[in-house]
């Protein structure tokens, strides 16, 4: 219990649906009230910091349709100030990047083989 972790990091899923209980024109605000509540609990801070990215993703439909949840990052630094931002999760390209690409074998259907232009010759032949 004497060592104290400089950094914690955590991601977390908030479920925002209970802000609908509010009046409608006070949801967003809500929304930002029931963040900052949920960094406060699971980080045991009173120090919260909303990102501006975070709070732009909040009030990016307006006052009164705020996301239903958010992905968020929550960092604790060694002061105890929690700076609350969007989750962006690293998609599983890196690991394919590391594979070395094998080019399959393609085969042409017929629609895709170039046709061939009709001979002036055979056309004539056909016609007469």
């Amino acid at each position: 219990m004497a060592t104290v972790e400089e950094n914690l990091t955590r991601v977390y899923t908030i479920n925002l649906g209970r802000a609908w209980l509010t009046p409608q024109h006070k949801r967003t605000d809500r929304v930002v009230n029931m963040v900052r509540e949920f960094a406060e609990k699971h980080m045991k801070s009173d120090e919260i910091k909303l990102d501006q990215d975070l709070n732009r993703q909040i009030w990016s439909r307006g006052k009164t349709h705020p996301p239903r949840k958010v992905r968020v990052k929550m960092v604790k630094d060694e002061d105890g100030v929690v700076t609350v931002s969007l989750y962006e999760d690293v998609p599983a390209a890196t690991e394919e990047e590391k594979k070395p690409e094998v080019a399959a074998p393609t085969e042409t259907t017929a629609a895709e083989q170039p046709k061939e232009e009709a001979k002036p010759a055979e056309t004539e032949a056909a016609g007469k």
